[in-house]
């Protein structure tokens, strides 16, 4: 190769353009592959984890000649994506790479109101709000917080409002606040999540519970 590199400096040779491109193209290939080989060694699996639905109630009641339309949450775009959210505090956030939601945050609480409403048997129908979804109330909420709270001790923090509006009269006949930290029973993400499922669980038990003393004041026509 010096033998080479000598001769191009004196008089240009095709054979020896030809070795040394040849090399120099090893030696990028080589690179690559260990780069590539290193990328792959240090990489994380990405995990993914869901919440499990809500139980069925057994009601001994008729069930109200309601339709109930639930609407996604309102929320900052942290929780419209997948990613696990944690806070230090109040005003810091940060997000995990590899701990995921299987859907985004508003999208399980959405599903989550559905499907608890629609197992309490209370209602003649729960759904989500679409284009062609007919209802006399809109469930309309907006989430401030589904995240992990570090510190002293670990916690899944849940904090939404809901409100119930009369379509037919665009009136808000009933609302609801629910904000509370469920302790974590371990410090690995699986403790976390179902703290959180216990959470969700319990603020759609109280959702349930006051739409249900609602409509026993005011009947439905």
């Amino acid at each position: 190769m010096n033998f080479c590199l000598r001769r191009i400096a004196k008089r240009p040779n095709a054979e020896c353009f030809r070795e040394a491109i040849l090399l120099f193209a090893s030696l990028v290939a080589g690179l690559a592959l260990l780069a590539g080989t290193s990328g792959c060694g240090s990489a994380r699996p990405i995990q993914y984890y869901q919440l499990s639905p809500p139980p069925p109630t057994t009601m001994s009641q008729e069930p109200l000649n309601v339709r109930i339309l639930v609407r996604m949450p309102l929320a900052s775009h942290i929780y419209r994506e997948d990613r696990i959210v944690y806070s230090s505090d109040a005003r810091e956030f940060g997000t995990y790479q590899t701990h995921r939601w299987v859907e985004p945050p508003v999208e399980i609480l959405q599903s989550a109101l559905v499907r608890g409403l629609r197992n309490s048997g209370r209602f003649s129908a729960v759904t989500n709000q679409r284009s062609d979804s007919n209802g006399e109330y809109l469930l309309a909420s907006h989430l401030y917080d589904f995240n992990e709270v570090t510190g002293g001790s670990l916690a899944a923090r849940l904090s939404y409002d809901v409100d119930l509006r009369e379509l037919k009269t665009g009136k808000t006949v009933w609302s609801h606040s629910y904000n509370h930290d469920e302790p974590s029973t371990g410090k690995d993400m699986s403790s976390l999540v179902t703290a959180m499922d216990k959470n969700v669980q319990r603020s759609i038990q109280e959702i349930e519970s006051g739409l249900d003393d609602y409509f026993k004041s005011h009947p439905p026509k």
